[in-house]
């Protein structure tokens, strides 16, 4: 069964700092989890669980990556679970109004998939 939380709102994305989203990425997440339908009580301590042992490449490790290589704003952030495999995918709103979909392996942090249009305009200078 394929479990998928969703958060940050609109509002909350446009009127809060990147770094006090990151903040807030982590306290709407565990809500989202204990109160969506799609994970469990049990599914919600087994992710965090994993997260604490090292199984689980922590949300804050992503963001970083992604805010060190691609200029734009965080739309939003989805944990998907297929049995014991952990997917994030995480939208971003670049310079010119486009929205990038990055899919990444939650067991190893590695960028999976790119979807969206004028990727290349949101890639920061290395």
């Amino acid at each position: 069964m394929k479990h998928v939380t969703s958060f940050l709102t609109t509002r909350q994305r446009r009127n809060t700092p990147l770094t006090l989203r990151r903040l807030m990425l982590g306290g709407v997440m565990v809500l989202g989890l204990v109160a969506g339908q799609a994970f469990s009580d049990s599914s919600w301590e087994t992710l965090h669980g994993e997260v604490r042992e090292g199984d689980v490449v922590p949300l804050e490790t992503i963001l970083d990556w992604l805010e060190a290589r691609y200029i734009g704003e965080v739309l939003e952030v989805e944990v998907e679970r297929e049995g014991n495999y952990v997917e994030y995918e995480i939208k971003l709103l670049g310079p010119q109004n486009q929205v990038v979909e990055f899919e990444f392996d939650g067991q190893t942090g590695q960028l999976m998939k790119m979807e969206g249009v004028r990727i290349n305009d949101m890639r920061r200078p290395q």
